[in-house]
């Protein structure tokens, strides 16, 4: 049986470690961190996206961080094109690669090798589609979606838009369902040997906690500027960036339509409801090695315990 090249990921919920994490175990097993975060790659973006500064990195090379314009809208199937890229790269100089963050779709993407079904943002069947979700509203469409794809649809909700349109566009496209799709893909054997060390928080108050100082944080450090400066450079507000927790409220707050008190309040709890459900994805995966903190100062013994597991694990 061929050899798989061996990856590292290190994951968690927002606001655990895993940025500090990444770095020293690049450091420790001559690596460079590719970001899988699905927001991490917009230009503009650092403080809101929590995305490593130059002396967070430490020297270790990083890739898939700010390298597209905010205007864009990036797909799972775009990502994992260009972070496999990276990773490719990496191995073939003869490096570790160490996959870091916590958007369990495009990491699990990246790590399977996974193909997309076909359609594109502003593809020619996703407008016509668009149109005629306005002309003839969500539960018809749906309706068309059970009638060729119900399995699919059974999952869904009329206020399940986007889901609606992708199943119909995958249909319309390729004439196979998404469901048929999704279930060849998950037959395809796995590009890469991954090795995967978790971070989170024994106590949830504990997690809750560090969100709710980290949010504070981003709010001193100039959230609400980083906002500004986005749209001053003429991102509409539309834009898929500025739906992401923390610019979303700002923009809300910016336009009045609530105090900035209540925007940080309700990214405190976009967040913690994020990492629930990030926590949620990942605990699906019985490969990974969980390391459960006690405290924000217990790094050292993450950093102890990940390299003894990846040790026995053959990684030198």
């Amino acid at each position: 049986m061929e050899k798989k090249p061996r990856i590292l990921c290190v994951v968690g919920p927002t606001a655990c470690g895993k940025t500090k994490m990444g770095v020293l175990l690049a450091r420790r097993y001559d690596g460079e961190v590719v970001s899988v975060d699905s927001m991490q790659i917009y230009r503009g973006m650092t403080i809101g996206t929590a995305a490593p500064t130059e002396a967070e990195m430490e020297g270790v090379p990083h890739h898939m961080v700010a390298v597209a314009d905010p205007a864009e809208s990036w797909s799972a199937a775009r990502f994992a094109r260009e972070a496999d890229r990276c990773v490719q790269d990496i191995l073939a100089r003869g490096r570790l690669p160490v996959l870091v963050g916590g958007t369990g779709l495009y990491l699990d993407a990246v790590v399977a090798g996974r193909t997309f079904a076909p359609g594109q943002t502003g593809g020619a069947v996703r407008e016509e589609l668009a149109r005629e979700l306005t002309e003839k509203g969500a539960e018809a469409l749906l309706e068309e979606l059970r009638s060729v794809d119900p399995e699919t649809a059974a999952r869904l909700h009329p206020a399940d838009e986007k889901r609606i349109l992708r199943g119909l566009e995958v249909w319309r496209e390729t004439g196979k369902t998404k469901s048929q799709h999704d279930r060849e893909t998950r037959e395809v054997p796995p590009k890469y040997d991954p090795l995967y060390i978790g971070l989170a928080f024994r106590d949830r108050e504990d997690m809750k906690a560090l969100i709710d100082r980290r949010v504070d944080a981003m709010m001193a450090a100039g959230l609400a500027e980083e906002v500004r400066a986005l749209l001053d450079r003429g991102l509409p507000r539309t834009a898929t960036a500025l739906q992401a927790i923390g610019y979303k409220e700002c923009l809300a707050a910016l336009e009045g339509e609530e105090t900035w008190d209540q925007a940080a309040e309700t990214i405190k709890l976009r967040s913690r409801q994020y990492a629930k459900r990030q926590l949620t994805w990942l605990r699906r995966n019985r490969d990974i090695h969980w390391f459960y903190r006690k405290n924000s100062r217990d790094l050292p013994a993450a950093l102890q315990f990940s390299t003894e597991i990846l040790t026995n694990l053959g990684v030198s």
